[in-house]
C-alpha cells in the first residue's frame, strides 16, 4: 500500500512517498500528480522516498513520465531522503543521470531557491 502526501512551497511539489510503489499504486501516483500538476502552479517537483519501502519498473515509470511533464515547463526534479535498496534501483536504471539527488528535502528545497 502507498501513501502519497503532497505539499506546495512556492513553485516547488513536494510528493512524499510511504509504503510501496508497484503497479498497482502507480496508476494512482501518476494520475494524483498529474491532477496537481494541471491545477495548481509548479514548476519542480521534489520526491522525498524517506519512507518509500519498495519500489518496481511501474514506479520508475511514473517517475521518468513526471520528469518529462516538468522538463517540458523549464523545471527540476529532486530525489532526496532515499534509501539504501531504492537508491540502488535508481542507480540501476539510470535515473541519477537526469534527477538530482540531495540528502534531505531542506537541501533539495534550497537547491531549487526555495528558504
Amino acid at each position: 500500500m502507498l501513501t502519497v502526501n503532497f505539499a506546495q512551497k512556492q513553485d516547488v511539489l513536494l510528493i512524499r512517498l510511504k509504503g510501496e510503489l508497484d503497479h498497482h499504486s502507480a496508476k494512482q501516483l501518476r494520475e494524483k500528480t498529474d491532477h496537481y500538476l494541471q491545477e495548481k502552479d509548479v514548476k519542480h517537483i521534489v520526491l522525498n522516498l524517506e519512507e518509500l519501502t519498495f519500489m518496481d519498473s511501474s514506479g520508475i515509470g511514473v517517475i521518468l513520465g513526471r520528469y518529462k511533464e516538468v522538463q517540458r515547463a523549464g523545471g527540476e526534479m529532486v530525489v532526496c531522503s532515499i534509501s539504501t535498496p531504492i537508491k540502488r534501483l535508481f542507480e540501476m536504471s539510470g535515473l541519477f543521470k537526469i534527477l538530482r539527488l540531495e540528502h534531505r528535502e531542506s537541501d533539495a528545497l534550497r537547491q531549487l531557491g526555495v528558504a
